[in-house]
């Protein structure tokens, strides 16, 4: 079963800063280009950090008040939250504002291991790098949003391939599967209980599925089995599947 990559749908065109690149430079970026946030990469292009408008605003909301008394902030005591906040602060550059370590994926992950790391990280776009570990590109929420565009007729199609087929040996009409704005339907009797929970979990993790209704009934309730099939030798996705359930 195939899962579309990262590579994919990430834009190459990346606007991004280095170490020095001054403040007011960065802000410029980000305005210019309409954009939220960036990499900054160092001479190698290896990606070293990253800087969003919310670190510029962080900047602005530490800087003293002129018209204040001018008392310096002191490190000593505070929490490193409010020690990284003090020293962005100060910061004038995209190195010493930027937050790192840099959340990133490669352009040869999946894109559903991409989305649960924004889901995980909480963050709205990641950093694209070859083997290499250089930048190549940008992927954001809305670039991962493009896989649930995909045709359901092109979902079925996998459905019927990669799961009845390939996995677990069936002919193609033996389940009926229909499709409707993403949500798969697999009707019909299958020989074991868990080649039913095998196709649900299957289809559920394809590329544009929104959600799977399972309507398969089966001859055997074969749980009981599974135990003493641990022991032995596996053959083929199916059972492999099996073992993961």
């Amino acid at each position: 079963m195939r899962h579309d990559k990262v590579g994919s749908v990430m834009s190459t065109e990346v606007v991004r800063a280095g170490r020095g690149t001054p403040f007011k430079e960065v802000a410029r970026l980000l305005a210019a280009h309409r954009i939220s946030g960036l990499p900054v990469v160092d001479e190698d292009d290896k990606v070293v950090g990253v800087l969003s408008g919310t670190d510029l605003m962080m900047h602005q909301a530490t800087t003293p008040d002129p018209y204040g008394t001018g008392r310096r902030v002191r490190l000593t005591g505070l929490t490193p939250g409010a020690r990284r906040r003090a020293t962005k602060g100060r910061a004038r550059t995209a190195g010493e504002l930027m937050t790192a370590p840099p959340v990133t994926v490669h352009a040869d992950d999946s894109i559903v291991r991409a989305a649960r790391t924004m889901a995980q990280r909480h963050v709205e776009r990641l950093p694209v790098l070859d083997e290499e570990d250089r930048l190549v590109g940008i992927v954001t929420r809305r670039d991962l949003l493009q896989v649930f565009l995909r045709p359901d007729r092109e979902i079925r199609d996998e459905v019927i391939r990669e799961v009845l087929v390939h996995a677990l040996w069936l002919p193609p009409r033996s389940v009926e599967v229909s499709v409707a704005e993403g949500v798969v339907t697999l009707t019909g009797h299958m020989e074991r209980k868990s080649e039913t929970e095998i196709a649900v979990a299957m289809t559920r993790r394809i590329d544009g599925v929104v959600d799977v209704v399972g309507k398969l009934t089966y001859r055997l309730d074969d749980a009981r089995l599974r135990t003493e099939e641990q022991g032995r030798a596996v053959h083929g996705v199916a059972d492999d599947w099996l073992r993961r359930l």
